[in-house]
């Protein structure tokens, strides 16, 4: 397992945002929604996003998008639009006086804009949820990347797009997994156009010790894992392995581990016929107690707050 696998591996939506944008120029949307990620294609039409810092981005059909916090940016039809439409956190949609927009913008299941018959249709796919988004990722990541539609081939997009607007049961949970998918085909075709200037956490191709400890964390992460035991396991000494993981993956070996139980124990908390002995059993730890303690200093908030946080989110 590589480091590019491992990081996006810790990514996993759970109630993410999913919408089909439909849009009559001109239009201009300001987010500061300070979602974790969020995943912006156009289908239909061109859209400009503007970042606060930095140049705007042209995205045409097929082009894709992605944002994160805590950036803010503005999304139009031109780059001189002035926005009328503000996105809060919690995907609250407002005019500049503050006043919700929701219903005079919704026109159906997950289909929003101000003109169902308008001619710029772009799909909007957000990670709601940092504990979903790997603090890893979000490091590694410009505020703003854009890939042009010749720079990828996927039918992740249409995918996406064709089941958004779709009000079946269990359909969440569809989309949650279609824009996973889409994320991490992505950032892989943006990572392989890259020729320079990659962050660490991007370039472990080749080395066989670091890629080697990547697999056994992974693998089995309950496992009671120490520097010493993890060296031994990968051939190297213990300084070797904590310099040359550090180098790469941007961590030690140790601080990636805890990382990873949390992200994988984030991920059993939405099963709820998990119990949270059981996820802590899972994820290495040798009471609930004691995962308790640690989910809450690494997440903010307790298993038992977050298992709830995620069934209400699922319910919506």
């Amino acid at each position: 397992m590589d480091a590019i696998t491992s990081l996006l591996g810790e990514t996993r939506a759970r109630g993410a945002f999913a919408l089909r944008c439909v849009m009559r120029a001109p239009w201009g949307l300001r987010v500061v929604a300070e979602s974790p990620a969020t995943l912006i294609a156009a289908i239909k039409g061109d859209l400009w996003i503007m970042p606060d810092e930095g140049d705007p981005l042209h995205i045409t059909p097929g082009g894709i998008a992605i944002t994160r916090a805590p950036d803010h940016y503005t999304v139009a039809s031109t780059p001189d639009i002035v926005p009328n439409i503000i996105i809060h956190p919690g995907q609250r949609c407002c005019d500049i006086d503050g006043n919700s927009l929701l219903e005079d913008l919704t026109h159906g299941a997950r289909i929003w804009g101000n003109d169902p018959e308008g001619d710029d249709v772009f799909i909007v796919g957000a990670y709601e949820h940092l504990s979903t988004v790997s603090d890893r990722l979000q490091k590694s990541l410009p505020p703003v990347l854009s890939l042009d539609a010749e720079d990828w081939e996927s039918p992740l997009l249409s995918m996406f797009a064709n089941e958004v607007t779709k009000d079946e049961p269990g359909q969440g949970a569809i989309l949650d997994r279609l824009l996973d998918l889409l994320l991490t085909a992505a950032l892989k075709a943006w990572v392989a156009k890259q020729d320079i200037g990659l962050p660490a956490q991007w370039r472990s191709q080749g080395d066989p010790i670091v890629e080697r400890a990547l697999f056994l964390i992974q693998k089995n992460p309950a496992r009671p894992w120490t520097l010493e035991r993890l060296a031994s396991e990968t051939n190297a000494s213990r300084a070797s392995l904590a310099r040359r993981f550090n180098d790469i993956v941007g961590e030690p070996p140790m601080s990636f581990l805890k990382n990873w139980r949390m992200a994988l124990a984030a991920d059993l908390l939405g099963n709820p016929n998990e119990t949270i002995g059981a996820v802590s059993e899972k994820v290495g730890y040798s009471s609930p107690f004691a995962f308790s303690a640690a989910f809450k200093r690494l997440r903010g908030i307790s298993p038992y707050e977050y298992r709830a946080r995620a069934a209400a989110s699922e319910a919506q």
